[in-house]
C-alpha cells in the first residue's frame, strides 16, 4: 500500500468521523427544536385561553408552590413575549440544522470522491 493510499484512507476516515459528528449534532438540534415546538404549542394554548377571559377575570401565576394574582394584561404580555422568544429559538435551531446539513453534504461528496479513488476498478470481461 502506497503512501498516497494511506493518506487517502486517513482523509476518508476523518471525513467519515466528521459526518458522524454532524449527524449527532443534527439529532441534538432536532430534539431541541421539538422541545421548543412543544413549549410553543403550550404557550399558544395559554394565549388562546387568556384571550377568552373577560377583562375583570382573575388570573394567577404559579410562583414556586404559591399562586400569585396577576394582572390579565401583564399575563398576556408575558405569554406573547414568551411566544416571540420561542419562535426565535425555533428559527435558530432550524438555521443550525440547515448549516450542519450543508456541512454533511460536503463530507458526503468528499467521501464519495475518496471512495472512488480508493476502490480499485473492476476488471472487464
Amino acid at each position: 500500500m502506497g503512501t498516497v493510499d494511506k493518506q487517502m484512507q486517513q482523509e476518508f476516515q476523518k471525513s467519515l468521523e466528521e459526518l458522524q459528528k454532524n449527524q449527532k449534532e443534527v439529532q441534538k438540534c432536532v430534539e431541541a427544536r421539538e422541545k421548543l415546538e412543544t413549549q410553543l404549542n403550550e404557550n399558544k394554548v395559554v394565549k388562546d385561553e387568556l384571550d377568552l377571559l373577560e377583562p375583570s377575570s382573575n388570573v394567577f401565576k404559579l410562583t414556586g408552590p404559591v399562586l400569585v394574582k396577576q394582572d390579565i394584561e401583564e399575563a398576556k404580555d408575558t405569554v406573547a413575549k414568551r411566544i416571540e422568544y420561542i419562535n426565535g429559538e425555533v428559527k435558530r435551531q432550524e438555521n443550525n440544522i440547515s448549516e450542519i446539513e450543508k456541512e454533511q453534504e460536503k463530507h458526503r461528496q468528499s467521501l464519495q470522491k475518496l471512495q472512488s479513488k480508493l476502490t480499485p476498478p473492476t476488471p472487464s470481461a
